[in-house]
């Protein structure tokens, strides 16, 4: 019998799907969990039969012979961890985003290369059956040419943990647009065949937060921390194919619910991949739909798609994708290269937002 891979997660919030993508792969011991609230961990170890908790991620890794590592932390921990991880010789699975900016990120991506090992991004939204089904549509030729799209993650009541550190600029590195808006915007560019970004215009907007209005059911609210974010960003990117996206991100914004939508154009059909909350944050409220727009003899046919229902999101698919990659070897579907290019359009839409200009991507 071959040796199974031992895995380890570090943080133990967002954690709880990795922990289960992990033990619904044959061939992986999930030996450990860390994080820095033991009480947390040890619940988390009992409920899931982990047999070894830490708080202090150097010593699991020095201690429990880990061969790959999920790191579900806050975005400001994402690189340090990584690279720590990455050195001892683990493959690593972020959580998104990569990191806080772009030259964090770069950083893993070296580490990962000096390694030799992998570095996956958890874009969970690429491993949904709806999207993998899409992208089979897209790589047939379905829609031709997409020269634009719009897509965005926007919340009425969404404001997460008020205080805390999602509302943290230097703990998270900005609001909605890095915590939600990198979700679909790396879905509608992996659609479009990952373009080179080129420019971004963007604006940023902080309405709600400050007054402590349109709290969402995320998070632990901390009425002494600081909201020094947006609750709210819009974009337009330029790629240097000449296609262009549209982007839409709030926590807070009055709007009819809770939307996320990737809508594309293409020279040959368009498409519309939609998830419409009936109340903000109740997934179990959620529709998703995926409509094709295309015309035939003159005349507009719509065609709504079907595909099966995924509660997770794509989350345990996603890891169990990573754990075929370090036993194969292949390239992750979602490396953390491709999560390198979305921090630099993200570190420009901010810096477009706070000088008023377009800024070059970098």
């Amino acid at each position: 019998m071959a040796k199974k891979i031992r895995a380890a997660v570090i943080g133990v919030g967002i954690g709880k799907y990795h922990i289960e993508g992990y033990q619904s792969c044959p061939d992986v011991d999930l030996v450990a969990v860390c994080d820095i609230r033991e009480d947390a961990a040890q619940e988390t170890a009992c409920k899931y039969g982990i047999p070894h908790v830490f708080t202090d991620h150097r010593k699991m890794m020095a201690a429990a012979e880990v061969d790959c590592v999920s790191i579900c932390v806050p975005n400001k921990f994402h690189a340090p961890l990584a690279i720590d991880c990455l050195n001892a010789g683990a493959h690593v699975l972020s959580e998104k985003p990569l990191a806080r900016t772009a030259r964090e990120g770069a950083k893993m991506i070296e580490a990962a290369e000096k390694a030799g090992k992998i570095l996956m991004v958890q874009f969970n939204n690429r491993f949904r059956p709806e999207s993998q089904l899409l992208k089979q549509y897209i790589d047939a030729g379905t829609l031709g040419n997409i020269y634009f799209a719009r897509c965005g993650w926007i919340r009425r009541n969404g404001i997460p943990g008020w205080g805390s550190w999602f509302t943290n600029k230097e703990v998270a590195g900005g609001g909605p647009l890095i915590d939600l808006a990198v979700h679909m915007l790396d879905l509608t560019m992996w659609f479009m065949g990952n373009p080179e970004p080129e420019m971004v215009m963007a604006s940023t907007y902080s309405v709600f937060g400050p007054k402590m209005e349109a709290l969402g059911p995320w998070g632990t609210p901390n009425k002494a921390g600081v909201f020094d974010v947006e609750d709210m960003a819009v974009a337009m990117i330029k790629f240097a194919n000449g296609a262009t996206i549209a982007l839409e991100a709030s926590w807070a914004s009055r709007c009819k619910r809770e939307w996320v939508y990737s809508t594309m154009m293409g020279d040959r059909a368009g498409a519309s991949l939609e998830r419409v909350f009936a109340v903000d944050g109740e997934d179990d409220t959620a529709v998703d739909t995926l409509e094709v727009f295309a015309q035939q003899f003159g005349h507009p046919v719509n065609e709504q798609l079907l595909f099966p229902a995924d509660p997770a999101m794509g989350r345990h698919t996603a890891v169990r994708h990573f754990v075929d990659c370090v036993l194969t070897g292949n390239a992750p579907l979602s490396p953390g290269t491709d999560g390198l290019r979305i921090m630099r359009i993200l570190d420009a839409a901010y810096k477009s937002a706070e000088t008023g200009k377009a800024v070059t991507v970098k």
